[in-house]
């Protein structure tokens, strides 16, 4: 006959299994997915390295979007999502409620987000009875790009493309600290095109082979930079809070482009930027 403990257990996870229903039903109504973030989907979009042993500290659940081999049977909010479970997730409960101490869990860290190597459904019941912290053996993954913890399926695309121009430019090397974000899916494939029309023009300016960094260095210095300076100190961004400085560095030479097929003049970056802008506030941006 069932225990006090085991009712209570039991009635746990039908809880939280009810939840996860709700939540895949919700998710769908809004057309977001709700699943754990695939580990090996992340380390092969953004060639992530390591990883390096950090020791063992305590870890905010919040933190924790993803897992090595269980991203199937809990959701994002690590709800379970499958009945097969059950057993183990009661167990571990069960364990919680007795006072038990569990082993860390082992993670991975990936810039500010963690996945689960090993101590899925020890997560799983940790979130559901509102503990804040879990004790965890971290080890960290390298990565080129900022990871957060809310990170969605489909930023990965767009962070993929960061890496891409990242490993084809050499840009974070060249450039310590430069910071490129888009939002905009094909931008940075817009930016290598930028990149290799500067490089040829630099040729025909300098009259001789520019090679491949001396193009980045001096496209990002001389091109880049003068346009976003301008952008900053309009502060424009606050028109656009859901674009970043490089989404409209890509809108400005997206019209340079346009002004260009009308056989207008085109002006140097700062002033392209400028003009840009004052088209923008006028509403006359793509005015012949």
């Amino acid at each position: 006959m069932p225990t006090e403990l085991d009712t209570r257990t039991m009635a746990d996870f039908s809880r939280a299994r009810a939840k996860a229903l709700f939540g895949g039903v919700l998710a769908f109504i809004r057309g977001r997915p709700n699943d754990l973030l695939s580990f090996d989907a992340v380390k092969e979009t953004l060639r992530i390295g390591g990883p390096i042993y950090r020791g063992v500290r305590p870890v905010p659940i919040a933190q924790i979007a993803g897992s090595v081999n269980r991203y199937r049977d809990f959701d994002r909010a690590f709800l379970p999502t499958q009945s097969h479970t059950a057993d183990r997730w009661r167990k571990v409960n069960r364990a919680f409620y007795e006072d038990v101490n569990l082993p860390p869990v082992l993670l991975y860290k990936v810039g500010e987000a963690y996945f689960v190597v090993d101590g899925n459904h020890r997560v799983s019941v940790a979130k559901e009875q509102g503990v804040e912290y879990i004790d965890a053996e971290v080890r960290e993954c390298a990565v080129k790009v900022p990871l957060a913890p809310d990170i969605q399926p489909e930023d990965l695309i767009i962070l993929g493309e960061r890496v891409e121009f990242l490993d084809r430019t050499g840009l974070d090397r060249l450039r310590r600290g430069a910071q490129i974000e888009l939002t905009i899916l094909g931008g940075y494939d817009r930016l290598l095109e930028h990149i290799a029309v500067h490089r040829y023009f630099m040729g025909l300016d300098f009259k001789r082979d520019i090679g491949e960094e001396e193009a980045v260095t001096h496209w990002y210095d001389m091109v880049y930079c003068p346009i976003v300076g301008v952008i900053r100190e309009a502060g424009v961004l606050t028109d656009f809070p859901t674009k970043t400085e490089g989404d409209l560095y890509v809108w400005v030479i997206d019209h340079q482009h346009f002004l260009a097929q009308q056989g207008e003049e085109l002006s140097p970056p700062a002033e392209a930027a400028q003009e840009f802008l004052t088209r923008l506030e006028d509403g006359r941006l793509y005015d012949a």
